[in-house]
């Protein structure tokens, strides 16, 4: 079998990263497994897990992604506007799905994700634009959410 080039590589790392990010957003990190990725891409499991050993290494490799969907649903520019725009996101399905992400990481003693951007990205962001008050703001929201998770 000829090796494989290094954009070749490159393309098939993308593709499994395109559906990995698309099926946990859309069907979640716990539903999404190598079975599915491979059904999607047409990649075998091994071929996939060559790339990605562990599961969690998708989202250490999304992780930027994934803020930048969640940070990109929420404006900063006044409290008001935080807080409308969180409630917006929140009922849309995709903040949603990093929402229940993040809180089922948070959830999992044995996770080796020690941090997530996404979270952490919109707390700074609302503290550097807006201060105290929006650091304060973001963090109940976050709060809010997670009651609203469990009840549902």
């Amino acid at each position: 079998m000829a090796k494989r080039s290094k954009s070749q590589t490159e393309l098939t790392i993308n593709q499994i990263k395109d559906e990995a990010f698309k099926q946990i957003i859309e069907i979640g990190f716990d539903n999404m497994s190598y079975t599915t990725l491979s059904q999607a891409t047409g990649i075998s499991r091994t071929g996939i897990s060559h790339h990605f050993p562990k599961k969690t290494d998708f989202l250490i490799k999304l992780d930027d992604r994934i803020a930048e969907l969640f940070i990109g649903a929420l404006d900063f520019s006044t409290i008001a506007t935080l807080e409308t725009s969180w409630n917006k996101a929140f009922s849309e399905s995709e903040a949603k799905a990093v929402l229940t992400l993040f809180f089922s990481i948070s959830g999992n003693a044995n996770s080796s994700i020690t941090h997530f951007q996404a979270i952490e990205n919109s707390v700074e962001q609302a503290k550097s634009q807006l201060g105290e008050e929006g650091e304060r703001t973001i963090k109940f929201m976050i709060g809010c959410a997670a009651i609203s998770l469990l009840s549902n």
